[in-house]
């Protein structure tokens, strides 16, 4: 079978049309523009409409099965190259002293959230005796592992709006949130490895295996990146070997280790932070990535949606699986933070901190919505539009509330970590 690439052409003019407007609106709304390139996706495409048999019509976009498979092709990319940014953007330095605490609050607001996730699915897949099945045992730890991942982004600029970005609970919960990030991801590829008929101890084998290779190889790579940004600073050459090292990188992550390939691409990001030409290269990357890859991306999740299957238990299972996201991180990290000493009111502020979910869910969901088989009898998509639109409206509402009342501020500084909101979530 064959395709047109005329077709292509014209099913991406419509996809980045589409996103970028509706991507506007989003940020508008006070939405995280994401939602809007997801949403976009869906009314592009035939998701909805191919549902309403009296109108005729199944979208702007109809891709076959071969163009889709293009479609996919691109949006994979494009779910790389987000990973392969933060990673770019995690302070390495910051890491390394964030403490005990940051660190703890990051374990339990991944724990606690895919633990309780996990419980949900189950119930709603017919109880929690069927996790003795590993198909949907499957099923129900992928949907927990959607919960894991934290917004930075939102985050970040709340705090900056609030003037609270320098005080010891700002440093905590970014800190927290950059290190929620990398053991959710973590953990999807430790999910996604199980699936089939892969051991725990295999998996945890080969997962160990493939940290040890690609931060052995990384420290070499990294002072040979070094040495052609002092020979060669910005210049063109260090962004293509930086997006050739991220290539191989997730290739290598999945084809020898079974890992996810956004795990591999998160820690060429993370092997390549820190130095001198970064910044440069990231905003080579976020370019590149904003201009056509991640936008497809995001609409491809929307393009691709199934919903002959909706029923209105879905609807229910999303309200559940955004109360439980928000409780789980709220609870886990609080209380971690209150048993680290902190005073009560600081404790729930860094909860809160950690509920919104951006871009990293959506690569989640997309990277292991394969492991969800039509018998689990949830669709996860719903559920996991419905968690970044209520959170990142919740998230700042709920940190204006308790900073606002707040009768002194910490005067505790640190150096941060810094995203480039501006092109996640703002005029990309």
């Amino acid at each position: 079978m064959s395709f047109n690439v005329l077709n292509i052409l014209y099913y991406l003019a419509v996809i980045l049309l589409a996103t970028k407007g509706i991507g506007i609106f989003a940020r508008r709304i006070g939405l995280p523009q994401v939602v809007g390139m997801v949403i976009a996706g869906l009314l592009i495409g035939p998701a909805i409409f191919s549902q309403i048999d009296s109108i005729g019509f199944n979208g702007l976009i109809n891709p076959s099965e071969i163009e889709m498979d293009v479609l996919r092709s691109f949006s994979q990319v494009g779910v790389v190259l987000i990973l392969f940014s933060s990673g770019l953007e995690t302070d390495t330095k910051e890491l390394g002293k964030s403490g005990f605490a940051a660190t703890m609050v990051a374990i339990m607001g991944v724990v606690i959230p895919i633990g309780l996730g996990t419980v949900i699915a189950a119930l709603f897949m017919g109880g929690l005796e069927t996790l003795r099945d590993h198909e949907t045992l499957m099923n129900a730890l992928f949907v927990g592992c959607i919960l894991s991942a934290t917004s930075v982004g939102i985050t970040v600029e709340t705090l900056r709006e609030l003037g609270k970005l320098k005080t010891k609970v700002g440093t905590t919960v970014l800190s927290a949130a950059i290190i929620d990030d990398v053991l959710g991801i973590v953990a999807l590829s430790l999910i996604t490895s199980l699936d089939g008929d892969g051991s725990v101890g295999m998996t945890l084998l080969k997962s160990l295996g493939f940290f040890v290779v690609g931060i052995g190889i990384g420290f070499p790579i990294k002072y040979l990146f070094v040495w052609i940004c002092k020979r060669y600073p910005h210049t063109r050459r260090t962004s293509i070997f930086a997006l050739a090292v991220c290539f191989l990188y997730a290739y290598a992550a999945e084809t020898f280790f079974g890992i996810a390939a956004i795990t591999g691409a998160f820690l060429a990001g993370i092997m390549l932070s820190g130095i001198k030409d970064t910044d440069f290269v990231d905003k080579k990357v976020l370019t590149n990535g904003y201009m056509i890859f991640s936008p497809i991306f995001f609409a491809f999740i929307g393009i691709s949606a199934d919903f002959s299957a909706f029923k209105p238990s879905d609807l229910i299972f999303g309200l559940v699986f955004v109360a439980v996201g928000i409780i789980g991180k709220i609870i886990g990290c609080g209380t971690v933070a209150r048993l680290c000493k902190y005073k009560t009111r600081d404790s729930v502020t860094i909860g809160i901190g950690m509920i919104a979910r951006g871009e990293v869910a959506l690569a989640v969901y997309t990277t292991g919505h394969s492991l969800i088989k039509a018998s689990g009898g949830i669709n996860p998509l719903i559920a996991t539009i419905m968690l970044i639109v209520i959170s990142s409206i919740l998230c700042p509402v709920l940190l204006k509330l308790v900073f606002g009342s707040h009768k002194h501020e910490d005067s505790h500084q640190t150096k941060l970590h810094d995203v480039n909101t501006e092109v996640r979530e703002g005029g990309y």
